[in-house]
């Protein structure tokens, strides 16, 4: 098992910076996710680890050695891509076994890991199969298979699951999960589905444009995010953002959107007085604004009135899609709540969730 280190590492393409003085440590036996849009980087910092790109500059650590100039075979890693990449005229165990027998592993041990490997993946049942016969989640287990038998210190998956459907997504992240927890290995998992990201991680690194916006557990990065993106890319609907400014005195702060205005919290207020005056940014989750009618007790409500433009029903939760002022946003109500289409209603907001953040440089100031 090992650990994996990156100081200061820089990818470059040219004249595009794909990876931007990245230092961050996964630690042994940890799952960590990297998460981001489509070229923030990700997918790129995955494959210096295995070797795929040359380090432009930096170093990159496997343990207690420098890869850089390590050939991937001999970094002792093992990856699963997006593509199952499996060989169509082998059966499911010769594709397993490729790799070790090209290693020259003896006969008998390959024999070992490959059945122990279709059993940890519910798979003995398919060894003699060819990958025409399988079904999707059934390729992406051998190719989960053929990176266990290698039994590597780090192994490296970028975006396994795409192209499964949503409930084997579902199914397979689970799997996947318990497989980390069973094998005890270092796991570095990319996606761009921050739902995937959640649930998965131990810690979660999200990148934009090449630069790590924040490290930290799945709860933190919710409850604590360090900037606007990661506020944003983090939770499903999304944050909404209000442009404001801050009103009033220490002791009766208000932040005014024009549309609306909420009282701010003492404990807020106070940490920030400097702000007092100046315009902000206000960060509001879905899950925090409700329908009055079906508020959680024990909450620091304060209401807003609104006009419903569309409403969506999940089932176990209503989604309106409101404005107030010049500002649109989402509201995640209670199912039973209901209303038309331009309808004014009133929602009260969890104040003691808002996020205040500086409209310069879009950090936290409150988070």
């Amino acid at each position: 098992m090992a650990n994996v280190r990156f100081e200061h590492v820089w990818k470059r393409f040219g004249k595009v910076v794909a990876v931007r003085d990245l230092n961050m440590e996964v630690k042994d036996k940890e799952f960590l996710v990297l998460v981001g849009p489509s070229g923030c980087g990700k997918s790129t910092t995955l494959r210096m680890i295995a070797g795929l790109e040359e380090v432009s500059e930096g170093n990159i650590w496997i343990g207690d050695r420098i890869v850089n100039d390590v050939p991937p075979k001999d970094r002792d890693i093992a990856m699963v891509f997006q593509s199952y990449a499996l060989y169509p005229h082998m059966s499911v165990y010769d594709n397993m076994a490729f790799g070790l027998k090209l290693r020259k592993v003896p006969k008998d041990e390959i024999d070992r890991r490959v059945r122990e490997a279709a059993k940890i993946l519910g798979i003995e049942n398919l060894l003699d199969r060819k990958p025409r016969a399988l079904s999707g989640g059934q390729r992406q287990r051998v190719a989960l298979g053929r990176a266990i038998v290698r039994e590597p210190q780090v192994f490296l998956l970028d975006e396994p699951l795409s192209n499964l459907d949503a409930k084997l997504r579902v199914q397979t992240r689970a799997e996947i999960t318990k497989l980390h927890r069973r094998l005890g290995t270092t796991f570095i998992y990319v996606t761009h589905d921050q739902v995937e990201a959640m649930t998965m991680a131990d810690r979660i690194a999200v990148l934009n444009n090449g630069v790590l916006q924040q490290l930290d557990t799945p709860q933190n990065l919710y409850e604590h995010p360090a900037n606007v993106f990661v506020a944003g890319f983090i939770g499903s609907p999304s944050m909404n953002f209000f442009n404001a400014t801050l009103t009033g005195t220490k002791e009766e702060m208000y932040v005014d959107t024009g549309g609306f205005r909420l009282r701010v919290p003492t404990k807020i207020a106070n940490a920030v007085t400097q702000w007092l005056g100046k315009e902000v940014i206000l960060g509001l989750r879905p899950e925090h604004i409700h329908h009055v009618e079906f508020t959680p007790p024990n909450i620091n409500a304060q209401r807003i009135m609104a006009q419903v433009d569309v409403q969506e029903l999940l089932g176990n939760e209503r989604l309106f899609y409101v404005v107030a002022g010049n500002h649109n946003f989402v509201a995640r109500v209670d199912p039973r709540a209901s209303a038309t289409a331009g309808e004014t209603v009133a929602l009260n907001v969890d104040v003691d969730q808002m996020k205040l953040f500086d409209p310069e440089t879009e950090e936290a100031i409150y988070s």
